[in-house]
């Protein structure tokens, strides 16, 4: 197991724009990542599992872990709450592997505050006809939820300013391979990896030096 230093990766973008899919592909492909499940009181959608894609609790029972001060980071998000637990962000980093989250733009900036080291990139979709189409492809949004999602869409993509990293999913494969290379470059970075460079340089103190010839 490496000594680096491990993190937190903010992986946000209006719905529809295609996150989810990039945060899967990203888990899959790149060792030692584990996603933050988020919990959350909206209902689970068709292809959903509890625990996997999400923890779904009732509104009563988000509300008490939000007054006991479990979650890192919570929201509202078109009319139902999500939360990042605290331990289970805890827990990953103890475990040795960088966590994913998948959150909207209000839980990042609330997660940027407390990790101010943590890696943020949000997810643009290609245009506002595109979004709309992969929202409308779904098939599980009604008329007036898909108008709130866009509505909600229009003031979430001015926010990308606040994010380190961009990333425009307008072809599934390139903008997987972005994700998965800005993981792996901030893997690299002199801080995360100051421990292992320092147990490196005592080796050289430790070795006799060589006799000249």
């Amino acid at each position: 197991m490496s000594n680096r230093k491990h993190f937190l990766i903010v992986i946000s973008s209006p719905s529809g724009a295609g996150k989810t899919t990039l945060v899967s592909a990203l888990l899959d492909r790149v060792p030692q990542t584990r996603l933050s499940v988020s919990y959350t009181t909206r209902p689970p959608r068709p292809h959903e599992v509890d625990g996997r894609d999400y923890t779904f609790i009732s509104r009563d029972e988000f509300d008490r872990m939000r007054q006991r001060g479990e979650f890192l980071e919570w929201a509202e998000v078109h009319g139902n709450l999500y939360g990042t637990s605290r331990r289970m962000i805890e827990e990953i980093l103890s475990a040795g592997c960088d966590a994913v989250l998948d959150i909207d733009v209000q839980g990042a900036a609330q997660v940027r505050k407390q990790f101010p080291d943590a890696v943020t990139v949000f997810i643009l979709p290609p245009s506002f006809t595109e979004l709309k189409r992969r929202l409308s492809s779904r098939g599980t949004e009604t008329p007036e939820s898909l108008e709130r999602r866009l509505r909600v869409a229009r003031r979430e993509v001015l926010r990308y300013t606040e994010f380190e990293y961009l990333v425009i999913n307008d072809q599934l494969d390139v903008a997987i391979a972005a994700v998965e290379a800005i993981v792996r470059a901030e893997r690299q970075k002199r801080q995360r990896r100051e421990d292992e460079a320092r147990a490196i340089l005592r080796t050289f103190d430790e070795q006799p030096a060589a006799g000249r010839t």
